[in-house]
């Protein structure tokens, strides 16, 4: 039967959900081995899914485990998620912006794997902050102070866990309709009404194509409209940083500095149009109405008192975020204009800093990182600092050609 549903896939036939459920389901129960899946799922990056087929996959996958219930909470429960790129510390400006603007912020978010530490990661590099939250606990922060982001408490979509570990492995992160699923299925078992995506594209995003990250953006909305949830898409580039610095307790530090006002350019501006669009869906207005009470926030204090109040209730000590590691500076070796930033070259140096890990097992030093000295179109000199690395490693090697274009 196994054998027969993976020759259909491959022949290209399309699937009755009853057929994904026998061999996701069955691969759950360890009856379908890794092997098996690993050629089931190279048939789907190869052949792609029906929309049909999608829809029954992600129902699969949130059935699979717990379904979070935010019932306690009137208003209308808005999410945000990002698919992830270098720098990207979203997540610690937009909260408390939509928090400040009295749209509840309830936020289940992972560790990071791979090149750079996920927004627990972040939050856990601030002394003291808890992450592991009681329902209990929720409920009351929630109510207080209508902004909490804590690691899982429930088994969210487990289906989904087992098989992305598997794609991680086997060169089938890259499927779109499998992306699809895997978000949506975790978002609505997360008990959103509705959600906000955040698409990377770019040589340091798992998407590479504006093709690719259009059609997702459009599966993703589909989704939603079947399970009657309302989804907003950004796609925004991941060809650079986001940011100037990577690495988490620097991340956690350059968020401050924006909710502070004092930092300008492509992350604020994101953050400003994620905080908007969440606004706009949690209170029914126009995002122009919500970009203007969300700026005023930024600009009153508001949405820094809110980050500070969360940290404080999750008992961080924001006050002793130092970094305690050696410096390093990337030097220019010629003169001319900073044409590009590698995000993935980025990604990789701060990685073999500490500052991510390989496996889930591996230990993130939270000092590590990179702080990055320059814009591009800048002129540079000769013996210019570039960049700034912070690591507990002796001599870090680097590839300064491979990182900063300039001509």
């Amino acid at each position: 039967m196994i054998l027969d549903i993976i020759s259909k896939k491959a022949n290209k036939y399309e699937l009755t959900k009853e057929e994904l459920e026998t061999i996701f389901l069955g691969y759950l129960k360890d009856e379908v081995k890794d092997y098996q899946m690993s050629a089931f799922l190279m048939a789907i990056c190869i052949n792609d899914m029906s929309d049909s087929e999608i829809f029954a996959l992600t129902d699969i996958f949130i059935k699979s485990g717990d379904i979070l219930d935010l019932s306690f909470i009137d208003d209308i429960k808005v999410d945000k998620h990002s698919t992830g790129g270098v720098g990207d510390k979203t997540t610690l400006i937009v909260a408390p912006l939509v928090a400040s603007c009295n749209i509840p912020v309830i936020k289940m978010s992972g560790r990071g794997l791979g090149y750079t530490g996920g927004t627990i990661d972040k939050l856990e590099s601030i002394p003291g902050f808890v992450v592991d939250l009681s329902e209990e606990k929720i409920k009351k922060q929630a109510k207080d102070i209508a902004i909490v982001v804590t690691s899982q408490t429930k088994d969210l979509a487990p289906l989904d866990k087992k098989v992305y570990a598997l794609r991680d492995v086997t060169a089938t992160t890259n499927s779109i309709p499998l992306i699809a699923s895997s978000i949506m299925s975790k978002k609505i078992a997360g008990g959103a009404d509705k959600i906000v995506i955040d698409i990377k594209v770019g040589n340091g995003a798992l998407i590479k194509t504006k093709e690719a990250a259009e059609r997702l953006s459009s599966l993703l909305i589909k989704i939603g409209t079947y399970y009657q949830k309302e989804v907003r898409t950004v796609i925004s580039n991941m060809d650079r940083p986001l940011g100037h610095n990577i690495g988490n307790k620097l991340e956690v530090m350059e968020a401050l500095d924006v909710l502070k006002g004092n930092v300008k350019g492509e992350l604020l501006d994101l953050s400003l149009e994620l905080a908007s669009k969440m606004v706009s869906l949690g209170k029914g207005i126009s995002e122009k109405e919500a970009r203007k009470e969300v700026t005023e926030n930024l600009e009153n204090g508001k949405a820094l008192n809110k980050f500070l109040e969360f940290v404080k209730y999750q008992h961080g000590d924001i006050d002793n975020l130092n970094i305690e590691a050696k410096i390093y500076n990337i030097k220019s070796n010629k003169n001319g204009v900073l044409k590009d930033i590698n995000a993935l070259a980025i990604a990789k140096l701060s990685e073999s800093l500490g500052a991510g890990r390989k496996s889930k097992d591996d230990k993130i030093d939270y000092n590590a990182g990179i702080v990055i000295k320059k814009d591009i179109g800048e002129e540079i000199k000769e013996g210019d600092i570039l960049a700034t690395l912070y690591t507990n490693i002796d001599d870090p090697k680097f590839n300064l050609e491979k990182i900063f274009e300039i001509s």
